[in-house]
Parts: structure tokens; C-alpha cells; sequence
């Protein structure tokens, strides 16, 4: 009978919010370390220190490039020598994860600015840590969720639209994921696992309805370089619906098999919502859902350009064997893949994957 939810204190979405961040960072701390993305260092460290003003003592740090322990353990030393009390994260998934790591390490205040609605991690108290190599490591569950999260939509329309897509990508995963949580009654992600509440699962869904709904609208106005309330509505759900679905209602295969996937060279050029919308048609199919679903989300992804095919991912030399390793990779004991409602083998999710590329290959 007993349920929880978890989220971020506070999440904010305007357009020109970066201007205001110091508002939101002053009431949390004095002493701010603000891990900016490499890409985007140059151009918004300045305009955040404006934004700060004389308030805080910030110290400005550029992300190295990939959430591994060299990189949280190198960011703890500076955080540690600055003697943070609040740790800024401005960036892309693997930036902002390296923040709430480093800010649970040392005790400080979160504030998160994704620049991106590529992933669901800015809200979430789960952080994903890989290899120097970018090979999947593990998933750590924080004790908590971010202060405050401050999204500006004109900086994330402006980024380039695959993204946003890749974004899609992972949020696609939210409902079917919270589907077989629900259905293999597995607990969520919420101080230490909890059965989901009505309201998680309420938002998973809804989640899924406005990417139905916008998703296409709102790739096709970023394209032509234009903010519109069905690119707001996506930035919502791939950042604030998708993040509270998978933290409140959990992962399975979709994300067991993206993590599988990553042991592969040929998927390192792709985006983790570019594999998780794989791994999600996959899970479909490991589930043996209904053919129309699985069609039809096919269609939805090719529509704005999400892989639904190996050869899509790149993965087109001796695919079989390459899909055996991905999928022992996936099925290693504790893997997320296991809340699924179907038996787990490494044979039954090769099949499932290589069966979906079969399937997809033969819709026209």
C-alpha cells in the first residue's frame, strides 16, 4: 500500500532565463562552481556572470566532456578548493549529471540549466556514470533531487534541432517503460524504491499524449528557427513530464537495451534518446505488444528521423553477433532491463532486437 514521489524543488521555463539565474542560485548559497558545457563555455559563462552580479563568488569550470569518475573526481577537487556550496550544471546530460554527483559528494545546493532537451536527467535524482570511453558504467541514485532546475526555451530552440529530436527519443520511453514497471509491480527510483503513485503514472502517460501531439510540430518550427507553444510543450516533456515519469514509475528495457548497445563502437556517434527510441521499439517487441503499437511507433519515428532499424545506428557488419554482445551487455545481473514483465535472456533479447530491425525493415 505505501507509494512516493519524488522531483526538483522548483522548475522554471522561459525564454531569457539564463538572465535572470542568479536569482534563482543567490537564495541557495554564496559560493557558486559553475560547470559549463565545453561547447558552450565561452559564450554563456560571461552572460551568467552578469546575471549573478556582485551576489555570488562563482568560479567558472568547463565540463571535460563525458560523466566518468576521472571527471566527477577532478570536479569534486575544484568544487572542494572553491568551497562550493552550490553546484551550477549548464549543459547536456552528461554535464549536469557530473554536477549532481559532485554536489551530493560535497553537500552543496543544486541548480541544473539544460541548454538542450535532448534527455530526461535534469529533474531526476538518478545520474548516469560511463567509462572515459563513453561505455555505460552504472546508474547512481542520489539521496536528492535538484534545487531548482531553470530552463530558458530560446536557448534549447536555438540549439540544433537533433537534439530536441534525440530528446524525443528518450521521453518516447517514458510511458512503455512505466507500462512494465507497473505491470512487473517493480518499485521506482524514489528514496529507495517505492511502488509509483497515481500521480507518476498520470504523468508518464500525459507525457506520451503531448509527444502524439507536438512532437512533429515542434521539430518542424525549431527547423525554422522559431519558439512556438508546441516546442515549449516538448521541452516540458522532454525535460519535466519524461524526467518525473522514469524517476516515479522506472526503466526496463528500453534504457536496459540502450545501455547494452553502448559496448558497440558503431552506436558512439549516436545520441543516448537516439538509442533509448531504439531500445524502446525493441521493448515492444520483447513484449510481444500489439502489431499496430509497434507500427505505429515505427512510423513516429521515422517521421522525425529517430533510428528504427540497426542499419540506422550503424550497425550493419556481422550484425547478429554484434547484437549478442550488446545483448549480454544488457542482461548483466542488476541491469534495469530486468523489471521488464517477460523472462530475460541474453537469446530472448537478441531475438527481440534483431526481430524489430526484421519488422521495421518490412514496413513501407
Amino acid at each position: 500500500m505505501a507509494r512516493a514521489f519524488g522531483g526538483p524543488s522548483k522548475y522554471i521555463q522561459r525564454a531569457g532565463e539564463i538572465d535572470r539565474l542568479g536569482e534563482h542560485v543567490a537564495p541557495l548559497g554564496k559560493r557558486a562552481l559553475v560547470l559549463i558545457d565545453g561547447a558552450l563555455f565561452d559564450r554563456l559563462s560571461a552572460r551568467i556572470g552578469e546575471s549573478c552580479g556582485a551576489a555570488l563568488d562563482i568560479r567558472f569550470e568547463r565540463f571535460g566532456g563525458e560523466c566518468s569518475t576521472p571527471e566527477i573526481d577532478r570536479v569534486r577537487a575544484i568544487a572542494v578548493a572553491h568551497r562550493a556550496d552550490v553546484l551550477v550544471g549548464v549543459g547536456g546530460g552528461k554535464t549536469v549529471d557530473t554536477a549532481k554527483i559532485v554536489a551530493i559528494d560535497t553537500a552543496a545546493r543544486i541548480v541544473i540549466v539544460p541548454t538542450i532537451a535532448s534527455t530526461d536527467a535534469p529533474c531526476s535524482a538518478v545520474a548516469v556514470r560511463y567509462t572515459p570511453e563513453g561505455v555505460y558504467e552504472d546508474s547512481l541514485r542520489l539521496p536528492r533531487n535538484p534545487d531548482a532546475v531553470i530552463v530558458d526555451s530560446a536557448l534549447v530552440a536555438a540549439a540544433p534541432v537533433r537534439f530536441l529530436v534525440a530528446g524525443i527519443g528518450d521521453a518516447l520511453s517514458t510511458w512503455f517503460e512505466a507500462r512494465s514497471n507497473i505491470e512487473s509491480r517493480t518499485d521506482n527510483y524514489v528514496a529507495g524504491g517505492f511502488p509509483a503513485t497515481e500521480a507518476g503514472m498520470a504523468i508518464a502517460r500525459h507525457c506520451h499524449e503531448v509527444l502524439m501531439r507536438d512532437a512533429l510540430k515542434a521539430k518542424i518550427a525549431v527547423e525554422a528557427g522559431l519558439l512556438t507553444t508546441a516546442v515549449e510543450n516538448i521541452i516540458e516533456a522532454n525535460t519535466l513530464l519524461s524526467g518525473l515519469g522514469f524517476e516515479n514509475c522506472g526503466c526496463s528495457a528500453a534504457h536496459g537495451i540502450h545501455d547494452g548497445l553502448t559496448v558497440l563502437d558503431e552506436v558512439h556517434g549516436h545520441f543516448h534518446g537516439e538509442k533509448v527510441a531504439f531500445g524502446t521499439l525493441c521493448l515492444l517487441m520483447l513484449e510481444n505488444r500489439d502489431r499496430a503499437e509497434i507500427e505505429a511507433m515505427i512510423r513516429f519515428c521515422r517521421s522525425l528521423g529517430l533510428p528504427t532499424q540497426l542499419a540506422d545506428l550503424g550497425i550493419v557488419k556481422d550484425a547478429p553477433a554484434a547484437i549478442e554482445r550488446a545483448a549480454e551487455a544488457a542482461c548483466r545481473p542488476g541491469n534495469i532491463i530486468y523489471a521488464t514483465p517477460v523472462p530475460i535472456t541474453v537469446a530472448g533479447v537478441r531475438d527481440a532486437i534483431l526481430a524489430l530491425d526484421a519488422f521495421s525493415r518490412s514496413i513501407a
